[in-house]
């Protein structure tokens, strides 16, 4: 929806506090959905974020079973994760299936450098899900990599592919997907969907493709993401050393080594298209404050990290 009804926006302040009303609703994705909404009379929730979803769409709704799952799941355990207030999973209150969460403070920019610290907060933040014992279960299901709706290899098919990820797609599917005891995972960890006070993470958000499976989706994905961002900066750590920073902070907030990494760094490198502008358009990377990034670099730093996985899985 271009702007949250008035039906979805009564609902939601009602949810706060009965005088509660809506001054303002901010769209926080390139405009829209999910919203941020300024409230007065709601006490001392005067910033809320709501996520809407239309009550036709199936993958609408399961996302936002997940997102409800995952942040009571993250609130059992203290992670760092927006805490869940309210919830309409039907749209029988709301006239949309409508999801209000708290806000975390700071700013999901990433930067034209990042220290080293950072990169091991980065690390840490995923390293803390892998403590969270998880059987896959009803709105957290089993996955096998990140962004589980998506069908990159269809997509790759119709927009375009190339030699070294048709190389890297033949090597992963000779292979067993890792095993294992099955853990929180994200499912769209990138930096993105981090919340940062200076080099401090305050949180992880976008949490509608977490799920039950392998610490090391969400491991491999960061690496993949820091390696995209970072991989020819002015001041190291850069590319490859940005994503064994990552791994480093993961291991010591995990407490323990990293397992099967090349096999998740490919897997993730295989979660996109032969020209990246498909994956991270300048509008994204404008909104996250990255708009000196274009499709050719990012295609070839995908493709420097993918070749490295995959050396390093074949040695």
């Amino acid at each position: 929806m271009s702007h949250p009804a008035g039906q979805v926006l009564r609902w939601a302040a009602g949810a706060l506090a009965p005088s509660a009303r809506v001054i303002s609703a901010t769209g926080m994705r390139a405009g829209g959905n999910p919203w941020r909404l300024r409230l007065a009379n709601a006490g001392a929730a005067s910033e809320v974020v709501l996520k809407t979803g239309d009550v036709t769409a199936d993958l609408d709704r399961q996302q936002l079973m997940t997102t409800v799952a995952a942040l009571q799941l993250a609130a059992e355990h203290g992670l760092p994760a927006p805490r869940l207030m309210a919830a309409d999973l039907d749209g029988s209150a709301a006239g949309a299936l409508a999801v209000l969460m708290t806000v975390l403070p700071g700013s999901t920019k990433i930067p034209l450098v990042a220290s080293p610290a950072r990169l091991r907060a980065l690390g840490a933040a995923a390293g803390a899900l892998q403590r969270v014992a998880l059987a896959p279960r009803p709105g957290l299901e089993l996955r096998t990599r990140a962004l589980y709706d998506m069908d990159f290899a269809g997509w790759r098919k119709s927009v375009g592919s190339s030699p070294l990820l048709a190389r890297a797609e033949e090597r992963i599917a000779s292979l067993p997907v890792p095993g294992g005891e099955p853990v929180l995972v994200h499912g769209d960890l990138w930096q993105g969907n981090t919340v940062w006070n200076g080099d401090s993470c305050s949180g992880l958000i976008d949490w509608d493709a977490a799920g039950a499976g392998s610490a090391g989706i969400d491991l491999g994905t960061l690496r993949s993401d820091v390696a995209l961002y970072f991989g020819s900066s002015p001041l190291p750590p850069t590319g490859l050393a940005a994503a064994d920073e990552v791994l480093a902070g993961w291991q010591q907030a995990a407490g323990r080594r990293a397992e099967h990494v090349a096999y998740w760094d490919v897997a993730a490198a295989l979660c996109t298209v032969d020209d990246m502008a498909y994956c991270l358009p300048a509008d994204l990377l404008g909104e996250h404050g990255r708009p000196d990034l274009d499709a050719a670099v990012l295609t070839a730093r995908r493709d420097a990290f993918l070749a490295a996985a995959l050396d390093e899985l074949d040695s």
